[in-house]
């Protein structure tokens, strides 16, 4: 791939972390990445659908990304370094950004994109499910809890935005916690 494509998927990312899908236009893309305007459909034929998808496509490689640092450690550490990835996303951008993949669910005007997205949303709980049972977790349960928890983060993520206040990511981060160390030590 090229680097001047790459820098527009990952402009894309960043603008629909922030402002949805709508606000991700070719020409905003262009403008975040300062990207030639020749570069649009020279590597992006499809149009804004093709570049929305390797936005996806991107985003769903950094999340298992950073899941497969974490595969090994127990299901405690696996969580707590998945809550700490939301949590400094929050910080970091002062509340700006949340989740590529909500954004695209909530306002695809197109089943492809849509689908596109719940894959990636699969892939990332399937991931995290596989990190958790290699963490200690009965497979039984492994999966059941990594839905929960993107599930609940993700929403937490979302009234963290809107409020622009880390104390309810807080809240549902506590008892995610607590959940999976009484799963961990064979509670229910």
């Amino acid at each position: 791939m090229s680097a001047v494509r790459d820098r527009m998927v990952a402009g894309a990312v960043k603008l629909l972390a922030q402002r949805g899908l709508q606000a991700t236009s070719f020409s905003s893309v262009l403008a975040e990445t300062s990207a030639p305007r020749g570069s649009i459909y020279h590597h992006f034929p499809g149009g804004k659908e093709e570049l929305v998808a390797a936005a996806i496509e991107a985003t769903q490689a950094h999340a298992l990304d950073l899941i497969d640092q974490d595969m090994g450690a127990s299901a405690i550490e696996v969580t707590q370094s998945f809550l700490g990835a939301w949590r400094a996303l929050l910080r970091y951008t002062d509340f700006a950004a949340g989740c590529a993949l909500v954004a695209v669910t909530v306002a695809a005007e197109t089943d492809g994109l849509r689908l596109r997205a719940a894959d990636a949303f699969r892939a990332w709980q399937q991931k995290l499910a596989a990190a958790l049972q290699a963490g200690g977790l009965d497979a039984a349960i492994a999966a059941p809890t990594a839905t929960l928890l993107l599930a609940a983060a993700e929403g937490a993520v979302v009234i963290c935005r809107a409020e622009r206040d880390i104390g309810p990511f807080e809240v549902v981060a506590v008892q995610l916690l607590e959940h999976v160390q009484a799963l961990a030590a064979g509670g229910a």
